[in-house]
């Protein structure tokens, strides 16, 4: 218990003092994180969108796929990424491994079927009650998919923010890919493996603690973005 009142006032401190390491591994986090979520949207919700347009049984097989994409494990993510990165693999001349681009290609990987997923779902629940009424309005195919996705944004913001929360506590992927190093691949998550498993549990806690504050504030903005839109 001791541990942890200490790991709390450890937080505190590193957070007052602005400590440069500790600056550095959050601008980091959240520049991998934010990055992926950007590319994870731009890949998600079209492709979201366009199957949850499609009638379910032309795409039960591609569903079946994406939900099963959801749910896999994220070493398992990281494994097939190192794979094809590594010196052996096919892309293996880009020199992406241990950088951040490689943890952004993992997250991406774990934040695509997660947003594509749950955008299909809310694309899907009101899909076809919303093309009926714009066709009758007159709209064309792309004006009515694009009112759609309008008529949508609660539940595709929704899955944005369930792929934000994905990824920004993800470990085992990032961590295989990206080898935890010091002021070049060393985020959140992997600091607090790497100081666990020093044994230094009170830095340990103050950083799963900044961890948890950063979550909370990123999370309430996207939240309060998303109420504001349902109270329109």
């Amino acid at each position: 218990m001791s541990s942890l009142f200490e790991g709390i006032i450890e937080a505190f401190r590193l957070i007052i003092s602005l400590d440069p390491d500790l600056l550095q591994i959050v601008f980091l986090s959240l520049r991998i994180s934010g990055t992926a979520l950007i590319i994870g949207s731009i890949l998600g919700i079209p492709l979201g969108t366009y199957l949850g347009l499609k009638p379910e049984k032309k795409t039960r097989l591609i569903n079946k796929v994406i939900f099963t994409l959801m749910g896999t494990p994220p070493v398992v993510v990281g494994l097939i990424i190192y794979l094809l990165i590594s010196r052996m693999g096919p892309l293996g001349v880009l020199g992406l491994l241990y950088t951040p681009w490689a943890m952004i290609l993992a997250q991406v990987s774990l934040a695509t079927p997660i947003i594509a997923g749950l955008t299909m779902v809310g694309v899907r629940a009101k899909g076809s009650e919303v093309v009926e009424t714009a066709r009758s309005l007159g709209a064309g195919p792309g004006l009515a998919a694009w009112t759609v996705v309008r008529e949508s944004r609660i539940a595709i913001l929704g899955a944005v923010i369930t792929g934000f929360g994905r990824i920004i506590a993800e470990v085992g992927a990032v961590m295989i890919v990206g080898g935890n190093i010091a002021g070049k691949t060393r985020v959140m998550t992997t600091a607090i493996v790497l100081e666990t498993r020093r044994g230094n549990f009170e830095l340990a806690i103050g950083l799963g603690l900044i961890l948890l504050i950063l979550a909370f504030f990123v999370n309430s903005f996207l939240y309060n973005i998303q109420r504001g839109d349902s109270g329109n």
